[in-house]
């Protein structure tokens, strides 16, 4: 498969910043995020084109498009973060077709916190096998229709923690007519598809400064979701944890930590529910699905540098102040069953990047990436080109 390609300019990106209504309201921001303690609140919508080319998926035309407000409109307060709203549609010259929708919502004084989401994609996958050592030659292209909703709710429960639920469902159904994949002749459980409904509970500890570009404090998250029987085709049980933790090195430099470990329990595992290694956040530079299986822990650092040219610009009869940052990451990641981990199994990925911030008092940015992952023997180098609205985390 020829990768992925995403086409953008960094002028584009600029014409194509669309500055909102702004309100009459006053947030208090650290000087770097503007020019004085002082800088308005207000709501913006920023689009970015995508543009891709595969042989098994033809051409790829979407956009990605994400809204950013402040919920607490009639009784604002100056410590309420920004909620977003964030919709991808895709279409490719082969009638597939991908949309994604999600809503990530704060009320006032953050008391409330909602994450939505809904998925339907046509959309074919390579499938390599389960485990950690799978090969590239026998990589299997498989057609797969998924339906999916996803729905959070955590309330604030002192300074710095929540508690909440979660829901989800999931459908999926899948079929092969790559006879020369290791697909057809692996033994896997839920091979043609099925569905599952987890209901979960979740408690989370945030202190960041800023859930969007964060430069200190710390957040952890734990989620533990069960699947019955009787709402799924397989009885199940997930667990999740995640963390992250930012320090400010200097007024322009961060570092920041994050960790991750995804576990699916169960006397029967679907293949297409085994936590997968890569994407655009985590393991940059490995294909999402490469290797897969029961367990999932990753490790990642990253060091940003922002850039303030100070200056302004006009494009379209806007003036816009450019601002920019520099990242480098590096991480490692390894998949294993419950009785096999084993520490040679972990994976190196590294790489850099670059970010602009076309919403500079909510600390929005638009991502470019570019990760580097593993050589196998007698295969190329695993690597990946992003293109991504926010920060990897």
């Amino acid at each position: 498969m020829l990768r992925k390609l995403y086409a953008a300019a960094l002028l584009t990106i600029i014409g194509m910043s669309a500055k909102g209504q702004q309100d009459s309201v006053y947030k208090h921001e650290e000087p770097l995020f503007g020019q004085s303690d002082t800088v308005l609140r207000k709501r913006s919508f920023f689009p970015l084109p995508v543009l891709g080319y595969s042989q098994e998926k033809g051409l790829e035309i979407g956009a990605a498009m994400l809204y950013s407000f402040y919920a607490d409109k009639k009784n604002p307060s100056a410590s309420t973060r920004n909620s977003t709203l964030y919709l991808i549609p895709a279409i490719t010259t082969k009638n597939q077709y991908k949309v994604d929708l999600k809503a990530d919502i704060w009320t006032r004084d953050n008391m409330w916190h909602f994450k939505g989401s809904m998925r339907y994609q046509n959309f074919p996958l390579y499938f390599y096998g389960i485990g950690d050592t799978t090969h590239a030659a026998d990589k299997s292209l498989l057609n797969n229709v998924r339906y999916r909703f996803q729905a959070e709710a955590e309330r604030k429960v002192g300074n710095h923690f929540y508690v909440g639920a979660t829901a989800s469902f999931q459908n999926d159904s899948y079929s092969s007519e790559d006879n020369k994949g290791i697909y057809n002749t692996m033994p896997l459980v839920g091979k043609t598809g099925g569905h599952v409904t987890f209901i979960g509970l979740t408690g989370i500890y945030d202190t960041r400064d800023n859930q969007n570009y964060t430069r200190k404090g710390t957040w952890l998250k734990l989620n533990t979701a069960f699947a019955p029987s009787f709402l799924s085709s397989e009885q199940l049980v997930k667990i999740e944890a995640q963390g992250t933790h930012f320090l400010a090195l200097s007024r322009k430099s961060t570092l920041g930590f994050n960790a991750y470990f995804s576990s699916l329990q169960g006397s029967q595992l679907p293949f297409y529910l085994l936590p997968e290694m890569g994407n655009d956040n985590l393991m940059r530079g490995y294909y999402q699905g490469r290797y897969r299986n029961q367990n999932y822990l990753a490790l990642q650092t990253e060091y940003r540098y922002l850039i303030d040219p100070k200056i302004r610009i006009k494009v379209w009869f806007v003036d816009l102040h450019p601002k920019f940052a520099l990242a480098a990451f590096a991480g490692t990641g390894t998949v294993f069953t419950n009785r096999d981990f084993h520490f040679d199994g972990f994976k190196p990925n590294y790489g850099g990047g670059i970010r602009y911030f076309y919403d500079e008092n909510s600390r929005l940015t638009v991502r470019i990436d570019y990760g580097v992952g593993e050589k196998r023997p007698g295969e190329a180098r695993q690597q990946g080109f992003y293109l991504s609205l926010a920060e990897a985390f």
